[in-house]
């Protein structure tokens, strides 16, 4: 393994992965999102089975109540997605639709 792989490899061992663990702050998690006809996610729905739509969303996460999501300004307004750990199944892209 080149010192590279190896110092990265040991980065990766210093946390826990929070996709193999559910969230222990009692946050919601984002366990669905809802498309429009442009794939673009306008609603979410949470594991407590509450269904937010995209404004509210965003507040809520900016506020600290949603799980292992980040809220950034980018084209000009705020932007959710999910926190950067490297497993794309968990992105919210990839949830399920309802």
């Amino acid at each position: 393994m080149d010192p590279f792989e190896k110092a990265y490899e040991s980065y990766k061992q210093q946390g826990t992965p929070q996709a193999n663990h559910p969230d222990s702050t009692g946050k919601e998690e984002i366990i669905a999102v809802r498309k429009n006809e442009d794939d673009n996610i306008i609603a979410i729905k949470t594991n407590a089975g509450r269904e937010l739509d995209y404004p509210t969303a965003l507040s809520e996460a900016k506020a600290g109540h949603l799980a292992n999501v980040d809220v950034f300004h980018k084209y000009g307004r705020d932007i959710l997605r999910s926190e950067p750990d490297g497993i794309s199944e968990n992105n919210l892209d990839q949830l399920p639709e309802f």
